[in-house]
Order: structure tokens, then sequence, then C-alpha cells
């Protein structure tokens, strides 16, 4: 009788365990499953390839704010560089691009994007999170 009820507790805690491990795995899935909505913001970089003083920089800015979508705007005078944030529901970043290129007589402007090797470099923490890797094998399971 006493092994009998040892085995069922094992077995009710075995399949605790088991379920909460499914119900982690679906949270997992389900939160880190990229959606697009309303309050999705995404950033853009346009390197403008020539050199720009601060009035060029300004305009620049200001050009980039009146576009439908675009919430955030900061550009380089330095460094030549513009980067926005804005709702891909309203905006397209390559469209903004041209249309900077085009409007704005900047022939040189380029939307910068990023290599495979430059994103995955991007944050050396989260390769190595618990997070990270758990997401991962899931990814790879399903």
């Amino acid at each position: 009788m006493k092994w009998k009820t040892i085995k069922r507790i094992l077995l009710s805690i075995l399949s605790v365990f088991v379920l909460l491990v499914i119900v982690l795995a679906v949270h997992i899935y389900v939160v880190t499953k990229p959606k697009v909505d309303e309050h999705t913001r995404v950033m853009a970089r346009i390197d403008i390839h020539q050199p720009i003083d601060q009035s060029q920089s300004n305009k620049i800015t200001a050009w980039l704010y009146q576009q439908k979508g675009v919430d955030h705007v900061l550009c380089n005078s330095k460094t030549s560089i513009a980067i926005f944030s804005f709702s891909p529901l309203h905006a397209n970043a390559n469209d903004i691009a041209t249309h900077l290129k085009s409007e704005l007589n900047y022939p040189n402007a380029t939307r910068y994007i990023p290599s495979e090797k430059e994103m995955q470099s991007g944050c050396p923490v989260a390769s190595t999170s618990f997070a990270y890797k758990a997401y991962h094998f899931i990814k790879n399971i399903f």
C-alpha cells in the first residue's frame, strides 16, 4: 500500500511538471511571435552620404516629421545620418527614403539595412540569456 501511494504521488508530480513545461512552451511561442498592430514601432536609418550642415539637418528632420506614421526623428549633421521611428501600418521606410532622396535632392541618400552578421552581434547579453536560449530551442522544435 505504501508503494502504491508513493507511485501515485510521483506520477502526479511528473504530470504537473510536464503540464507546466507545455504551458511555458506555448506561452513563449505566443509571446515571441511577431505581431504588427497600432502600437508597433519600427526604427530606420537613412545615410545621406554627403556632408550636411545644421540647417540641412533641421530641414531633413522637419520633412521626416511631416511623413505619415513617423513619430520621432534624430538627424545628426556631423555623421550625415537620420534615424526615425514610425508605424509600419502607416509608412514604409524604403518609400520614405526614396521620397527623401528625390524631394529634398539628396541623390546619395540610402536606407541603411544591417547585415545578418551585424544583426546577430547586436546585443551580446541577449544571445547568452536563458530566455534567448529557450526561444531558440522552442523555435527549432516548431
